[in-house]
């Protein structure tokens, strides 16, 4: 009976105030992406084995959950949102060569180490930008990331950005087969400098070229560090991806949303089909990031349509986490009383619950029972953080509203004449 109480490790209920405010941040997110011209898409919470295998870069197939149908087919509880909004639109805007704006709010699953102590089942929410190639597609990312998270309450917090074709540049200089290209993305992504002085020192290159790639997991910081970026570039790959940041601050710093912003080009990013910017929201009490995103170019190709494409998600979950570590309330509808009544009072107690949630009022109803005294009721209220409880009291002619006060209940009366109730 006990294991039948429990959920599986890596999940877990949400209910009641925590639900309350989860749903609320989600309202205040999906207004601001319906702000910005953003559709909405809701994918099957399962999908073919192959949507997200090795070719498409996204999560690791250790890490999915993956069980059969009927015919034998191999099914994926989905571990990421973007193969599958790909998948989508590729199928449903074949032929649109306008931008397609695209949001989204479910759960993703993945299968994590039990020893790592992170949720399995997650709640994200994001957009996608499909059919823009621009800085400008890049930078509305950001700025809408930013604006998100701003909506939900949130207020310090900083979006990382860097972009893999730096990386993807150094590495076509130095000649690097894909193993190498793979181990080494894995030790600049860690920041380990050590591990990647050990790598690079194996490969005979040149000095040139093994000084930027010492370099690269401490290159980050504010704007100016783009400067000492491009003095590092190799090649024209490398400075054409420096460009495209300077440009995307700029057009962040017309948007008067530059402050929130800072540049890692050592952030190369778990997923694979990243192909230009790639950024990270974070804030402090959380060690994952709260937002992650960046292009994706040559994915939407693999679904049968060719078009250039950049997105971003919202871990909610972790969201609700940061603010609730930094004691930021978000404030929900709260049930505004309890309508208690006895039997004897039934018909006005269906009249006036009726009249009183066409006015907008939250209310439970509840028939007394005769052996249950009001001040338990009062103690119920008061766990489900409802303030005052109205009674119909037969024999009485008006209502009684009934508080819990500092020194026990508090009791007054409401004229409710019988005209009141014809």
């Amino acid at each position: 009976m006990k294991q039948l109480l429990h959920t599986p490790e890596g999940v877990r209920d949400i209910y009641n105030s925590e639900y309350a405010r989860k749903l609320v941040i989600e309202g205040r997110i999906r207004k601001i992406l319906k702000s910005y011209g953003y559709g909405e898409l809701q994918t099957p919470s399962f999908e073919f084995f192959d949507i997200f295998n090795k070719e498409r870069g996204s999560v690791a197939s250790r890490e999915m959950f993956k069980f059969f149908d009927r015919e034998g087919n191999t099914l994926v509880l989905r571990p990421d949102m973007t193969p599958p909004v790909a998948r989508c639109a590729a199928k449903y805007y074949t032929e649109e060569p306008f931008p397609i704006r695209l949001s989204y709010l479910g759960n993703t699953f993945i299968n994590h180490s039990s020893y790592q102590g992170r949720l399995k089942e997650s709640t994200v929410q994001g957009a996608e930008l499909i059919n823009d190639a621009s800085s400008d597609a890049d930078a509305e990312m950001i700025a809408l990331a930013v604006n998100c998270l701003l909506a939900a309450g949130l207020r310090d917090f900083q979006v990382d950005v860097g972009q893999v074709e730096f990386f993807n540049g150094l590495v076509e200089e130095a000649g690097l087969d894909e193993e190498m290209e793979a181990h080494l993305r894995e030790l600049i992504e860690e920041k380990n400098f050590f591990g990647v002085e050990e790598l690079v020192s194996s490969q005979k290159l040149d000095q040139s070229l093994s000084d930027v790639f010492l370099k690269l997991p401490e290159l980050f910081g504010s704007a100016g560090i783009l400067e000492t970026a491009l003095k590092m570039a190799v090649n024209d790959r490398m400075k054409a991806a420096v460009t495209r940041l300077v440009n995307l601050y700029r057009i962040l710093e017309l948007y008067g949303l530059s402050d929130y912003v800072s540049f890692d080009l050592g952030m190369l990013g778990k997923y694979k089909y990243y192909t230009g910017i790639i950024f990270r929201g974070v804030t402090f009490g959380m060690g994952e990031p709260i937002v992650s995103g960046g292009r994706y170019d040559g994915l939407m190709g693999q679904f049968g349509k060719n078009a250039p494409s950049v997105g971003f998600s919202i871990a909610i979950d972790g969201l609700m986490s940061a603010l609730s570590r930094q004691g930021i309330a978000v404030e929900t509808d709260k049930t505004d009383l309890l309508l208690l009544y006895d039997r004897a009072m039934q018909d006005r107690a269906a009249f006036l619950a009726a009249k009183l949630r066409e006015e907008g009022k939250n209310l439970p109803v509840i028939r007394k029972k005769e052996e249950t005294e009001l001040s338990e009721y009062l103690a119920y209220a008061k766990r489900n953080g409802i303030d005052t409880v109205w009674y119909l009291k037969e024999g009485e002619d008006g209502i009684l509203s009934c508080r819990n006060g500092a020194s026990g209940p508090e009791m007054t009366a409401v004229l409710w004449t019988e005209g009141d109730f014809s």
